[in-house]
């Protein structure tokens, strides 16, 4: 079984940000932790004492998005490549391994409801490109998707689970055309409220994500 969750950085520009995510991932059960939103003018790839392999893209000339991945030790053997796609999209390449199939993970951090509709519809577009082009067996999509994507409605919505906010119109019409357009089910994970993620002194606390186990 495979453990991937997602985390929204905020920044990962600083050493001493990378530092903080180390200390905090060590603290939760995982082999892959997708980063959203690293808002790095350049790339960073470097493998730790322990095993673990950290890859960080850049954002765009504003200074907003960048993804990045940080793979545990368990799983770094496994690796064949990570590639930012665009600065919001990158992709990390798992070849097989013993008793791990080959796996391919997307990293997304989607445009906000505040963006123009073109630049949400061209993300949009550049996801399902990239996804349909991409021929591993298994691929798994996390990040930021900035919507709020609410429980299924009815019996017809097998692609969104039973957990979730409430609905949000506006926010969710890119996740949610994008998701009913895929084969496999998706949303269904409800909310670990025990995973938190602890910046500094601890004293700002929020979700860290939800995982996936695959």
């Amino acid at each position: 079984m495979v453990t991937i969750c997602t985390y929204n950085a905020r920044t990962l520009a600083s050493e001493s940000s990378i530092e903080d995510l180390l200390m905090q991932a060590r603290m939760i059960r995982h082999d892959v932790i997708g980063l959203a939103e690293t808002r790095r003018r350049h790339p960073f790839n470097t493998v730790y004492d322990t095993g673990e392999e950290l890859f960080l893209g850049t954002c765009d000339s504003r200074g907003v998005g960048g993804v990045g991945v940080l793979v545990n030790t368990s799983l770094s053997m496994n690796i064949d490549s990570f590639e930012q796609l665009t600065t919001r999209i990158g992709r990390l390449r798992l070849k097989r391994c013993g008793s791990t199939p080959a796996l391919t993970v997307f990293v997304v951090y989607a445009p906000t409801s505040n963006y123009d509709e073109e630049e949400v519809e061209a993300f949009y577009m550049d996801l399902e490109r990239f996804y349909r082009e991409d021929h591993t067996f298994f691929k798994v999509i996390i990040g930021d998707f900035n919507a709020k994507i609410g429980p299924r409605r009815s019996s017809e919505e097998r692609h969104i689970g039973t957990h979730g906010l409430k609905w949000n119109e506006q926010d969710s019409v890119g996740m949610e055309d994008f998701h009913g357009d895929q084969p496999a089910p998706s949303l269904d994970f409800q909310q670990l409220t025990n995973m938190l993620w602890g910046m500094g002194n601890m004293q700002s606390r929020r979700p860290l994500g939800q995982r996936i186990a695959t």
